[in-house]
């Protein structure tokens, strides 16, 4: 995301006892590689090492998502545009139902929409289809309803390859993650350690240049079937550009630069341009 990088520390004494819990948790359940997604026009097929089920995921999204909107409401900052809240909503129901392409569950997540007034360029998706998307982010780039769908494609995206699952078990199996024993059965006190977790991953924690590839590509194939312009991703980031103004170079950063992201934009948006006509037609 936008925010700096917090590294999350564990003293000797618990990474020592994570190990052992670690270990007992491989010997039981062991890390599955999966398949989370279809691979669509985009050919997004890299198979993810899961050590965390979807269903804790979700849940624990679930907690931190309502946190994130009643910290927003008593600061009178959730859904305060009632325009503004109905036009997102909009893009997001013509989005959600092309989610199917790509995995066939997610028609049935609860999926919620939200906007919160804020400054910051910003919008994201927990797991399980818990959207956020920030005020600053429309009114700064003066947003089309294309460019809307293009950012909100990508943060879908995210949520439909689990990327924040996939990222919680790499944090555990280098052990730098929370603990989380005892989540299956109950949130308790790991269920609250993973929800904290997943609102780091989604709010504060940058995502690698791999999953924001992968988002990217699948982002554009979204908006294309929704009847949106996938060359709107392109005008995005250009603006986001233009914004910016200078940026790191590309290997000090966790993000694509902005013009690697726009050349593999402007690839994968002609490829699902059929998508887009046939949406027409």
């Amino acid at each position: 995301m936008l925010n700096p990088i917090q590294m999350l520390r564990m003293s000797a004494r618990r990474q020592a006892v994570w190990a052992i819990l670690l270990g007992a948790a491989l010997g039981l359940s062991g890390c599955k590689s999966v398949q989370t997604t279809q691979g669509g026009t985009v050919g997004v097929e890299r198979k993810q090492m899961m050590m965390v089920s979807s269903s804790q995921m979700n849940q624990a999204a679930e907690q931190s998502y309502q946190q994130v909107l009643a910290e927003a409401r008593n600061k009178g900052e959730l859904n305060r545009d009632s325009a503004q809240l109905a036009r997102v909503r909009k893009v997001a129901n013509r989005l959600i139902p092309q989610t199917a392409v790509f995995r066939a569950d997610a028609a049935n997540w609860k999926w919620e929409v939200n906007v919160i007034s804020s400054k910051e360029l910003n919008a994201w998706c927990m797991p399980g289809g818990k959207i956020a998307f920030y005020s600053g982010l429309i009114e700064q780039l003066d947003m089309t309803d294309a460019e809307i769908a293009a950012v909100m494609g990508h943060e879908i995206a995210h949520a439909l390859r689990e990327h924040a699952r996939e990222r919680a078990s790499r944090q555990m199996a280098v052990g730098l993650g929370v603990s989380i024993v005892g989540a299956a059965a109950g949130l308790g006190q790991g269920g609250m350690n993973l929800a904290n977790m997943v609102s780091d991953l989604t709010l504060v924690l940058p995502n690698s240049r791999e999953h924001e590839t992968e988002s990217d590509r699948i982002g554009v194939e979204i908006a294309a079937r929704a009847g949106y312009d996938p060359r709107a991703a392109i005008t995005l980031w250009q603006k986001m550009t233009q914004k910016s103004g200078g940026e790191p170079p590309q290997w000090m950063s966790t993000h694509p630069s902005h013009q690697t992201r726009i050349r593999d934009l402007e690839d994968y948006s002609a490829r699902v341009m059929p998508l887009y006509e046939k949406s027409h037609r």
